[in-house]
């Protein structure tokens, strides 16, 4: 992998959910590096907020204060991104909700909706939206934030964790059928790490022991780079040490 501080220049890249967290992490990385990113995610104020780190770095980001939940309008980023920069050159499909833990029984038809249509089915729309700017790129290159929760079955965690495995089978049903492409596309599961909705989860647990969202940006850009070969792959970050590359477990 290129190891130049501007490896990412010219690139345009959209960030979901990059209002704080991990989302807010990779793009400043990105645009440090030298990408153009696009912020997206609801709350305009936040999203100052990381803007402000950008701008610390030299650079400016375009931000896109919108709410997944009106999926319907998801076409006009496409749209649009198409209209400013002729293609898409990057996107990390970041942003999810928790939801209510609690019993299946429990759940209520709005929350189960909500808890879906963003962690499961915006991200259906957004790939019918930027497939074909994807494909405008020379080496197009997606990565969707999936959960360690898939790999069991966690009781109490009924919407985030069947949106999340409905994810992780969507995700690599486009990869088997951009196999042929220069797109590259895989999943990430970040593991533990410092966010508002690990606290969300795990309200009692000493967060010092969690791993900070700059520690795992990094990991974001081998899978974003260019030279990039990994397609259609899980890469597990929850043993991830940051001085040991070998901690990153990779599935198929």
């Amino acid at each position: 992998m290129a190891q130049n501080i501007q490896r990412f220049q010219g690139k345009i890249a959209l960030v979901t959910g990059a209002s704080r967290g991990i989302g807010a992490s990779v793009a400043i990385l990105l645009a440090s590096q030298g990408a153009q990113v696009i912020l997206l995610a609801r709350n305009q104020r936040l999203l100052e907020k990381t803007d402000d780190q950008i701008k610390k770095v030299g650079k400016t980001a375009i931000l896109l204060p919108f709410d997944l939940m009106e999926i319907e309008k998801i076409n006009l980023i496409g749209q649009a991104i198409y209209e400013r920069f002729g293609r898409l050159d990057i996107l990390v499909s970041n942003a999810a909700i928790l939801g209510t833990l609690t019993q299946l029984v429990q759940i209520t038809p709005e929350e189960w909706e909500r808890v879906l249509k963003i962690n499961f089915t915006s991200n259906w729309y957004l790939i019918r939206a930027l497939d074909p700017l994807l494909r405008l790129s020379a080496a197009g290159r997606a990565v969707f934030v999936t959960s360690g929760v898939t790999r069991r079955i966690p009781a109490y965690w009924g919407t985030y964790a069947i949106s999340k495995t409905a994810l992780e089978m969507l995700v690599r049903i486009y990869a088997a059928e951009t196999a042929m492409t220069n797109i590259k596309i895989n999943l990430l599961s970040p593991g533990a790490v410092k966010t508002d909705m690990r606290k969300q989860a795990f309200p009692g647990e000493d967060p010092k022991k969690l791993k900070n969202p700059d520690e795992i940006a990094h990991a974001f850009l081998d899978l974003l780079d260019q030279d990039c070969t990994l397609h259609g792959k899980t890469i597990d970050l929850s043993l991830f040490n940051p001085a040991n590359k070998e901690s990153i477990r990779i599935y198929d």
